[in-house]
């Protein structure tokens, strides 16, 4: 799997303002919604044969999912037709094929982005299938899973998590300790940098502004908890309230122990200084792991939750992208397309999964972890942990909103950051545009 397919691509993807208007025939993508919806069912489908919609078309998830269908007809006997679309084709067709006809089951994300498309009556809720699975999800993923009017639409099949990563031999020489709150991170910084590290390694250059989401949802996060952040990130709430100013005073703390020239480096780059210790920390997902071929290094790596700042909130939220499947609103084989949920909802599915690609870690309890490096390990510990479970920058929110307001403004303001209340009355004020009553 691509970092692309992992990770938010601003550059490259429309604004959800573009899919809703391709939802109602204004601005359709006209060249990718017919590949996508090619598979869809007709009146005549098989009853023996479920349809399914993949955005894994790169070599590794196409090779996991395929395992998966194989293992699925293998126990079930029905036949599984896979409609393989690559990942940013998938996303800016998604609305057209939706409402089109669609393959019976589809992979999509959790949170908000699924939220959107079940409030919109094109997905089906799959109810009777988390009367089978539900056991084996934490209380976070089912939270995940539930659109706005309490009933499930997603299973989840992995996640992975964003974090403070270090390398454990350079805290060990150093003397470094672990910090788990605010007062005690800063301080740390203070020293990395007297140590003449840069503190926090960051790469938020071209495609890569992204990245400062990771840091932003967890400064809102422990500053303000969970229902603020999800409030603000719907748009239900204004950018100018007071607790939005106290995130960016926090941030503002933490500025001068960035990296230098953070604007100009992608966060490859930025992952690198962390290896070569140049950096002594840095915020950012497992997905960083995709960059190291030497296991002495892997295992040289570590991280940290985030630290708390109010502790009215600790650590009780994990930033974790996760990603699953979703039923269509017509499946043309329902009973088929609920055995075939049923079953990647399952541990045996995520454990064939995971035993393809071991870039994230399996949402379901139950899977066996006994093969995960020792980041794997401590990732599914860390998520399975959490109270709540966030996803990412565009998926909690609209990512039109992000990418041409948000993350323009964030990456300006840490080029000299002031108090931010310019920036969040600029961001405020393209609120309405985005997020309407």
């Amino acid at each position: 799997m691509t970092l692309q397919s992992r990770t938010p691509s601003f550059a490259s993807k429309p604004s959800r303002r573009a899919v809703v208007n391709g939802m109602f025939g204004v601005g359709a993508a006209a060249l990718a919604a017919p590949l996508l919806s090619a598979c869809g069912g007709g009146p005549s489908s098989d009853p023996k044969t479920v349809t399914f919609g993949s955005n894994g078309a790169d070599a590794t998830p196409k090779k996991a999912y395929a395992g998966l269908t194989g293992a699925f007809t293998k126990d079930s006997g029905l036949k599984v037709k896979t409609n393989t679309v690559d990942h940013d084709t998938f996303q800016t067709s998604i609305s057209n094929y939706l409402q089109g006809t669609p393959d019976d089951v589809f992979t999509w994300f959790a949170g908000y982005r699924m939220q959107f498309f079940a409030k919109k009556g094109l997905a089906h809720p799959v109810d009777d299938v988390w009367d089978k699975i539900g056991s084996g999800f934490s209380d976070a993923a089912k939270q995940l899973s539930k659109g706005e009017d309490g009933k499930y639409y997603f299973v989840p099949l992995y996640n992975y998590p964003w974090a403070v990563f270090y390398r454990k031999s350079l805290f060990k020489a150093r003397g470094y300790e672990i910090p788990r709150t605010w007062a005690q991170f800063t301080a740390l910084a203070k020293q990395m940098k007297k140590d003449g590290l840069s503190p926090i390694a960051a790469g938020y250059g071209g495609g890569d502004s992204w990245t400062v989401l990771g840091a932003f949802d967890y400064l809102n996060l422990r500053t303000n908890g969970y229902d603020f952040h999800m409030s603000l990130m719907r748009g239900d709430v204004s950018w100018t309230d007071r607790r939005a100013t106290a995130v960016f005073d926090h941030w503002r703390e933490l500025t001068p122990y960035y990296q230098q020239g953070a604007g100009g480096r992608s966060w490859q780059d930025a992952a690198q200084s962390l290896f070569d210790k140049k950096s002594g920390m840095a915020v950012i997902g497992l997905f960083l792991g995709q960059q190291i071929t030497d296991e002495a290094l892997r295992d040289d790596i570590d991280f940290f939750p985030f630290p708390e700042i109010d502790p009215a909130y600790g650590q009780d939220t994990v930033e974790a992208p996760t990603d699953g499947f979703m039923l269509s609103r017509k499946p043309k084989n329902l009973d088929g397309s609920n055995r075939f949920l049923e079953f990647l909802g399952s541990a045996k599915a995520e454990n064939l999964y995971m035993g393809v690609d071991p870039s994230n870690v399996a949402a379901h309890s139950g899977a066996d972890t006994s093969s995960y490096n020792a980041l794997q390990k401590k990732s599914a510990a860390l998520i399975s942990s959490a109270k709540h479970l966030t996803q990412f920058g565009d998926r909690d929110s609209d990512p039109g909103f992000i990418s041409t307001v948000v993350l323009p403004g964030l990456t300006e303001w840490l080029g000299h950051p002031d108090d931010g209340a310019a920036l969040l009355k600029k961001i405020e004020s393209q609120r309405s545009r985005f997020f309407t009553a």
